[in-house]
């Protein structure tokens, strides 16, 4: 009978610790989904950025913005 008292306090810990270390879990992926949301709301898309129309450059081999004149 003491095997099965030192079983329920055994599983009863467990079961405290999972619900312990689950909350800040959950509220941490809760800011995360929150920013994610807010950042696909405002429309921004990681680093790019609107160069306009590009050129050719035949002696670096890249393009390059327009030079307006």
């Amino acid at each position: 009978m003491p095997q099965l008292m030192v079983l329920a306090l055994v599983a009863a810990g467990i079961y405290a610790g999972y619900r312990w270390l689950w909350r800040p879990v959950r509220m941490i992926a809760a800011e995360v989904r929150r920013a994610g949301d807010e950042i696909r709301r405002a429309g921004v898309r990681g680093s790019e950025k609107d160069m306009g129309a590009l050129e050719y450059d035949p002696i670096s081999g890249v393009y390059r913005p327009v030079r307006r004149r």
